[in-house]
């Protein structure tokens, strides 16, 4: 099933599914990301702090560049100006691509004025080294001042999302300002996949709790970026868009926290 796309504030489209890669290291990592590509994922989502750019570069050999979506992330203790051009070249070098399409302040770090940080991601931007800007981790306050500063527009905000945890608040904010979000860790690390509620909705939509959980985030409004390690469960979290969770169904999920 092909991946739907989301329409992102600087006129970038950005993959509403991707592949989330936190713990995922060494040959397992390579192994895992090239697999997802040739399913049909496009969004591979890294970190600096990920420690997993070099198996990712392994995983892309091969592959068209331009039908790829790759989001990194700067570590908030490396916000300087001087810091954020020096780490994201370092992490271009790593992933071996001239460009990623999305690159993320990977927490707030008010230690660090957001307008310097902003200033070289904005030169990043310019020099073509990346295509779009994002935060993770930013709550309203933090948005609503990194707002007051941007040149080029910040387009996604990363944050914790799923059915047990998820600020409607801060995700009415986003879709105002017409920022996606997008939700790591959608399945609760897996807690949420004992819920009764869950379980008996997943019978009925045969389906399984996992897709049930990425589905009704999508409805939410949120992009996916699921973690996994397993080719299973790669090709089963692909199977999220020819279907949906009815309204109330939806509601009852919610109650069911």
């Amino acid at each position: 099933m092909d991946v739907f796309d989301c329409e992102l504030r600087d006129g970038y489209s950005m993959p509403m599914l991707g592949l989330g890669t936190w713990q995922l290291r060494g040959a397992r990592c390579t192994y895992i990301v090239k697999r997802a590509i040739e399913l049909g994922y496009r969004l591979i989502d890294t970190a600096d702090a990920y420690g997993n750019h070099e198996e990712i570069r392994e995983a892309l050999k091969g592959f068209d560049r331009s039908n790829l979506f790759i989001t990194t992330k700067v570590r908030h203790g490396n916000l300087r100006y001087h810091d954020v051009i020096r780490d994201c070249n370092r992490s271009l070098r790593e992933i071996g691509t001239e460009y990623v399409d999305l690159y993320l302040i990977h927490w707030p770090n008010e230690m660090i004025p957001i307008q310097e940080t902003l200033t070289a991601f904005n030169e990043l931007v310019d020099d073509g080294k990346i295509r779009s800007i994002g935060v993770s981790n930013f709550t309203i306050r933090h948005l609503t001042s990194a707002l007051q500063t941007e040149e080029h527009p910040i387009t996604n905000n990363q944050v914790r999302f799923h059915l047990y945890d998820y600020d409607q608040a801060l995700l009415a904010f986003c879709k105002k300002q017409q920022i996606v979000v997008t939700a790591y860790s959608p399945l609760g690390r897996g807690r949420i996949l004992h819920n009764p509620a869950l379980l008996e909705m997943a019978r009925r939509y045969h389906r399984t709790p996992a897709q049930i959980c990425l589905r009704w985030c999508l409805q939410k409004g949120a992009a996916v970026i699921p973690k996994t390690s397993s080719e299973e469960r790669l090709k089963e979290n692909m199977d999220l868009f020819d279907w949906e969770i009815a309204a109330q169904d939806m509601l009852t999920l919610e109650a069911s926290r």
